[in-house]
C-alpha cells in the first residue's frame, strides 16, 4: 500500500518517540535505567511510585523504542534500547539548559549555591587518577556502584560522607559522581566534603555518560546489584 506522504508519516512517527519522552517521571526513569537493568519492582522502589504507575510509564517508553524487555524468571528487567536513547536525553537536556530561564532559576538557586566551582572533565580525571593526584568517590547507592562504576572509585553513598571524611587523605582532593551532571547526590556530598575541610569537586557528569563515551567500566566483585 502506498503512502500518500511520507515525510508527514514518518514525523508522526518521530512524535510518538517525543511524546514519551515528555514527561518528567519517564526521564527520571531513563536515568535511573542508564546505571543498569532493573525490574519494574526495583524502579519503583527507587522512585517512591507504585508498581502499577511505573509499569504503565515503561509500557509507554517500550512502545516508543525507548526500552526493551528481558524476562528473567518470575521478573522483567527494563534496560535502554541503546546509546542514542541516552544522546536524546542529553539533547533535550542541553535545551532547556540554553533557552529556559526557570532552567537558570533553579540552577543557581540550588546547584550553584552548593557547588559553583569548574567541575573536573572526565579527561582530567583519567589524568589525575593517573598521577595519583586525587580520591575518586561514587556517591551513588550501593546497588548502582555494583552495576558498573569507574575503574577506581570507592563507593561513599552520601549517608556515609560524614563517617567516611574522617579517614580520608586529606593530601588528596576529593572527586565525587554520581548519576549524572544534575544529580543532586553528588552536589550535596561536594558541599558536605567542603565543609568538613576537604578540597572537593564533582566530575563534570556521571556514569552513563562514562559508559557512553566508551570509557573502562569496572563491576562489583560478585558483579550484581542488591
Amino acid at each position: 500500500m502506498s503512502i500518500r506522504n511520507p515525510k508527514q508519516a514518518l514525523y508522526e512517527q518521530f512524535a510518538i518517540v517525543a511524546k514519551a519522552l515528555g514527561h518528567p517521571l519517564r526521564l527520571e526513569m531513563i536515568e535511573h535505567l542508564a546505571q543498569g537493568a532493573r525490574s519494574v519492582e526495583a524502579l519503583a522502589v527507587k522512585l517512591g511510585q507504585p508498581v502499577a504507575n511505573i509499569s504503565q510509564h515503561l509500557q509507554a517508553l517500550r512502545r516508543a523504542g525507548i526500552v526493551s524487555a528481558e524476562r528473567d524468571g518470575k521478573f522483567v528487567h527494563y534496560s535502554l534500547a541503546d546509546a542514542s536513547v541516552l544522546s536524546a536525553f542529553a539533547a533535550v537536556r542541553g535545551v532547556a539548559e540554553r533557552h529556559l530561564a526557570e532552567v537558570d532559576r533553579i540552577v543557581r538557586g540550588y546547584f550553584d549555591a552548593r557547588d559553583d566551582m569548574r567541575s573536573v572533565t572526565r579527561d582530567e580525571l583519567q589524568r589525575l587518577m593517573r598521577d595519583g593526584l586525587v580520591t575518586l568517590i561514587d556517591v551513588r547507592p550501593a546497588d548502582e556502584f555494583a552495576l558498573g562504576h569507574v575503574p577506581g572509585a570507592i563507593n561513599v553513598p552520601l549517608s556515609e560522607i560524614k563517617a567516611w571524611s574522617g579517614g580520608a587523605d586529606t593530601g588528596k582532593e576529593v572527586v565525587a559522581y554520581c548519576r549524572g551532571p544534575w544529580c543532586v547526590m553528588s552536589f550535596e556530598a561536594v558541599a558536605a566534603l567542603r565543609s568538613l575541610g576537604l578540597a572537593a569537586r564533582r566530575m563534570e557528569d556521571g556514569m552513563p555518560e562514562w559508559k557512553a563515551a566508551g570509557l573502562p567500566v569496572e563491576m562489583a566483585a560478585d558483579g550484581v546489584a542488591n
